[in-house]
């Protein structure tokens, strides 16, 4: 008797199998279509922004019928001091300063619409090409409004990134603490603390002034660094350090005990699902539980929580660097705004437009990331 062996052919690859170099090349082109419709949604709502800013700033036109003035005026004066011109017949005289008045407002582009002039406005409010400040300097005495800008930036990032991962990393910690601590004295005083958020960020700072830098003297207020500033590199960053801490406080204490309420109820919800209890049963630690089915799961709405934060908190930069001295964009903004400086002041919304397009951005990508039921460029699963 013979026995057939029968040889079982593999299966071919179906078309929509991820492995297969189609399907690779399909996800990859959805992530780039995802990336740029992103960029430009995000872009679309700085320039239009933007925009608003160059018509508040040149209120409708009326700053460039005020800068024609001051160029009519200015030329008057020239010519009226020239002596060799003084010479020449009032009909002459008046000839030349009409003529030296177009030459000018045609170079600066006066003679234009102010429609066609306010999207070249927009044009060099976006690249930051806004020409010299009328009264600022920066620290290296330039009075170009890009070099006054963007040595205030590092600042601001550091001062506003430290903050930030600070305060998500400390009301997780919190939040899940409060939730293996239900009902506890101290879950009950973060419930209590938890309206006093509403206050900003600079109000806290004050009080923290007052008290850690006035009173006890612990701690430095005013400035980045000490002055004058240590030459060892090792010294400088522990100045610096000192100097972020009652900022850095400030910012975290106004959002700590509304996303500590926020985070911990998710996480009651969410350890008390019929699949947390099956986990327990199964005798996987608390640590693991929380890893995997509360921690997890709650990502998505935690980090959509902490962006409208972030958001709430660059609203609040230009008041708090002020309060503390802080040289960033906010202490900047300020001055500008003292000095009736216009260039300065559109230059500073940019960077402000700039900075909360990209962490949306950023965040936008990290909320795809933790959720796996959302594709990228395909929105939610269907099954």
């Amino acid at each position: 008797m013979h026995t057939h062996h029968v040889t079982e052919q593999p299966a071919p690859p179906s078309s929509s199998d991820s492995t297969s170099p189609t399907g690779k090349g399909d996800s990859s082109a959805r992530v780039v279509r995802y990336i740029l419709g992103r960029l430009f949604a995000i872009a679309a709502t700085v320039a239009v922004a933007a925009y608003i800013a160059v018509l508040i700033a040149n209120m409708g036109g009326y700053v460039d019928e005020i800068r024609y003035a001051q160029i009519q005026e200015r030329i008057v004066m020239r010519v009226g001091a020239d002596e060799e011109l003084m010479e020449l017949p009032s009909e002459r005289r008046a000839e030349l300063v009409e003529a030296m008045v177009d030459r000018e407002t045609t170079r600066r582009g006066l003679d234009q619409p102010f429609m066609i002039r306010s999207f070249r406005y927009l044009g060099n409010a976006l690249t930051l090409n806004l020409g010299r400040s009328h009264d600022m300097t920066s620290d290296s005495g330039s009075r170009l409004v890009r070099l006054i800008i963007l040595e205030r930036l590092a600042p601001t990032l550091l001062l506003f990134a430290t903050a930030e991962l600070g305060l998500f990393g400390i009301a997780i910690f919190v939040a899940l603490y409060l939730s293996r601590r239900y009902g506890s004295k101290l879950d009950r005083l973060f419930v209590a603390l938890a309206p006093t958020s509403a206050a900003p960020s600079w109000f806290y700072g004050i009080f923290l002034i007052l008290i850690f830098a006035a009173l006890l003297g612990w701690l430095p207020f005013g400035g980045m660094v000490a002055a004058p500033a240590p030459a060892n590199p090792l010294l400088y960053a522990l100045s610096v350090m000192r100097h972020l801490l009652l900022p850095v406080a400030a910012i975290i204490i106004s959002a700590l005990f509304l996303a500590v309420y926020s985070w911990r109820t998710f996480f009651l919800i969410y350890s008390s699902e019929d699949y947390v209890e099956l986990a327990k049963a199964k005798g996987l630690t608390s640590a693991a539980i929380e890893r995997r089915y509360v921690l997890r799961p709650t990502l998505p709405t935690i980090i959509t929580s902490f962006m409208l934060s972030i958001i709430g908190l660059w609203t609040g930069a230009i008041v708090l660097e002020r309060v503390f001295n802080w040289p960033g964009i906010g202490t900047v903004t300020v001055e500008a705004i003292n000095l009736y400086d216009t260039p300065v002041i559109l230059g500073t919304v940019i960077v402000y437009a700039y900075l909360l397009g990209i962490t949306v951005f950023v965040l936008d990508f990290v909320y795809a990331l933790v959720d796996p039921r959302i594709k990228v460029g395909l929105g939610r699963n269907r099954s």
